[in-house]
């Protein structure tokens, strides 16, 4: 209901245009957001296909691994459908409790990403600098109490960001959402209210969450080289660092991209809202997409019971 021109009190739904600006190509956008959504399809599931089948995988580093895997299938099936809804059909509209639940698991994911991250960064950590005593330590039950530990604590920390908004906001200069999904600060700009309680939540979670575990990786990576330089033999410290690469490249991209459209969003009002909505849109598929490939490339044990899957496919 509008209560004056400019001002809606408790609207029923918000309309997401995509990315303004680019609207009359957004059809030939979505082309290659498609082909990475449904890459990111195939390929996690692959992964997800042979850690389960192959016995000799069901270690930590592996588990962490698919659960990466679910997550990432998770983060972008919550974000691509929607997105090529309004990109060909031109289904922009959203019911606002629908719109909060997408941002509840869109947010959730990342922090459940960022939490899986660390968890295999401290599993390297271990295997590395303290190699006799990693199965001891990263028992079945460690590894469950981690999982639910990093879902618990992403969920936990996102949901008060939709109370804040769902019992502090209600009136509203505008209902579109110029992104192409529901994000966090993208709803709360609407506001006609005082969003300050609102903008320091949010940066309470992304500091509490990405940052820590940034820091906790930094160090464990630090750990990590310092063991690694001081074994004696060259074939050793190469050994040890091919089982850290792929994790390193998907910690790079998976957090370099993240603070990017983080502080865009909030302090980057230079930037043009295309070029930061076609970037945040970009960086949410780049990790589901590129994950499966890094680890498939970079990690032997996938690459060879990989090769095993065709091969046999082939076979039959």
């Amino acid at each position: 209901m509008s209560i004056s021109n400019t001002t809606f009190f408790m609207p029923s739904e918000f309309t997401l245009i995509g990315i303004p600006g680019l609207e009359s190509v957004q059809c030939w956008i979505g082309i290659p957001y498609c082909a990475m959504y449904l890459m990111a399809m195939i390929g996690n599931s692959l992964l997800l296909i042979i850690i389960k089948s192959e016995h000799s995988l069901h270690q930590p580093m592996y588990i962490f691994l698919s659960m990466l895997g679910v997550t990432d299938i998770a983060l972008s099936t919550s974000i691509v459908p929607k997105m090529l809804g309004i990109f060909w059909f031109h289904v922009a509209e959203i019911n606002f409790d629908c719109c909060l639940l997408q941002m509840w698991l869109i947010h959730t994911f990342q922090g459940i990403e960022s939490g899986i991250l660390l968890a295999m960064a401290l599993d390297r950590y271990v295997a590395i600098c303290y190699p006799l005593r990693h199965s001891a330590i990263f028992s079945h039950q460690l590894v469950t109490q981690i999982a639910a530990m990093v879902i618990l604590r992403a969920a936990i920390l996102v949901a008060p960001c939709l109370v804040l908004i769902k019992l502090r906001l209600q009136f509203y200069h505008t209902t579109v959402i110029s992104h192409s999904y529901c994000e966090h600060m993208a709803v709360v700009k609407l506001a006609a209210e005082n969003i300050r309680v609102n903008k320091i939540y949010g940066l309470f979670v992304a500091f509490t969450v990405a940052g820590l575990d940034i820091v906790l990786i930094t160090l464990s990576y630090i750990e990590i080289f310092i063991t690694v330089f001081r074994l004696p033999q060259k074939e050793a410290r190469l050994k040890a660092f091919n089982t850290c690469v792929a994790h390193i490249c998907v910690f790079l991209q998976f957090y370099s991209l993240g603070f990017f459209s983080f502080f865009a969003h909030r302090f980057g009002s230079h930037i043009p809202p295309y070029i930061h909505i076609l970037f945040s849109s970009t960086y949410l598929l780049v990790p589901p997409f590129l994950n499966p490939l890094v680890y498939g490339a970079k990690t032997k044990q996938i690459r060879v019971h990989m090769v095993k899957l065709f091969c046999s496919k082939n076979l039959l």
